[in-house]
């Protein structure tokens, strides 16, 4: 710079390297999981967080569907780290209830983790045993006799819900959860009865069936019979999920994806309509539809059908 001494250059002194800072030691899964474990302890400990020492199995139900949705939507979403945070959090919901158990006396996480690793072990037998499977087909087929192996030695052992089960007669739909989502029930339902070979040959099966619902539900409608239309949509949306099944297709996720789709393409309505100076609640419904078609258009949809009534398909 102008008006500025140019400096000589001094030697340099030998120095000596600074001392390294040791490297941060690798925790391992386990040791990560221990610490979490403790983590959970203290939170639920008498001097702990108020908010995790009220808490119960009950009232924690509705943070466990959540966190199990949210890690569904950040698996879509593509983004890793986010990915993992959400799956983290999905943990924390296991630790948390295994934590209330134990202070009850009831069991432990451990208890949680050997019972999983048995399980996995004892029901993958062409794995770690002598049995042989020649596909996945076939692995399924050996998951379910296991599995009503186990019931039996269950009920045997005198265990309550094995001996209710027992009373009502075994069956190989045993263990769907009627707390699932009806979608999700379905699902395993239909999907169990497949794999010991009750199943459609081909989609065209399940179309047809489809068909003859619909039929059935109009019949119904006619009729001005609400019971027995509520019974014809419950099959028509059973065969929906059965076909959804057979294309390996999860009817939960499809259905997540098409509410998403549809609030995506109302909330882009409601927007054009505010660009005009109108709400979209004020507006006729052929202007709605034609809003509608140009929310669908801006997706690259430019042939899309009408918003009215059945004749959409969000």
């Amino acid at each position: 710079m102008p008006g500025r001494r140019k400096q000589t250059k001094k030697a340099k002194k030998p120095t000596r390297s600074p001392a390294k800072s040791p490297k941060k030691k690798e925790l391992a899964p386990g040791q990560w999981f221990e610490k979490l474990v403790a983590v959970q302890a203290c939170l639920r400990a008498p001097n702990g967080c108020p908010w995790d020492r009220e808490q119960t199995h009950q009232s924690l139900r509705t943070y466990l569907l959540e966190e199990a949705y949210e890690v569904l939507e950040a698996l879509e979403s593509g983004n890793d780290a986010k990915f993992a945070e959400e799956m983290g959090d999905l943990l924390l919901q296991i630790v948390f209830h295994s934590q209330i158990a134990r202070e009850e006396g009831r069991f432990t996480v451990s208890d949680v983790i050997r019972e999983i690793h048995d399980k996995m072990v004892r029901r993958h037998p062409h794995v770690f045993g002598e049995t042989r499977a020649k596909d996945s087909a076939e692995v399924l087929r050996n998951w379910e006799h296991i599995k009503a192996e186990e019931r039996l030695s269950n009920r045997k052992e005198g265990d309550s819900n094995a001996e209710e089960d027992s009373r009502k007669g075994a069956s190989l739909l045993d263990g769907v959860s009627r707390a699932l989502p009806a979608t999700l029930e379905g699902f395993q339902l239909t999907r169990k009865a497949a794999r010991i070979g009750f199943d459609w040959d081909d989609p065209g099966g399940i179309f047809g069936k489809m068909q003859e619902e619909t039929e059935e539900l109009r019949n119904a409608l006619k009729a001005q019979d609400q019971r027995k239309t509520e019974e014809e949509l419950g099959d028509l949306l059973f065969a929906a999920v059965n076909l959804s099944r057979f294309l390996k297709v999860d009817p939960e996720i499809a259905l997540k994806k098409a509410n998403a789709k549809f609030s995506r393409r109302f909330r882009a309505m409601e927007k054009l309509a505010l660009e005009t100076g109108r709400e979209f609640k004020d507006l006729p419904r052929d202007e709605m539809e034609a809003l509608w078609n140009i929310a669908k258009k801006r997706e690259g949809k430019p042939h899309a059908p009408e918003l009215s009534g059945a004749r959409t398909k969000p």
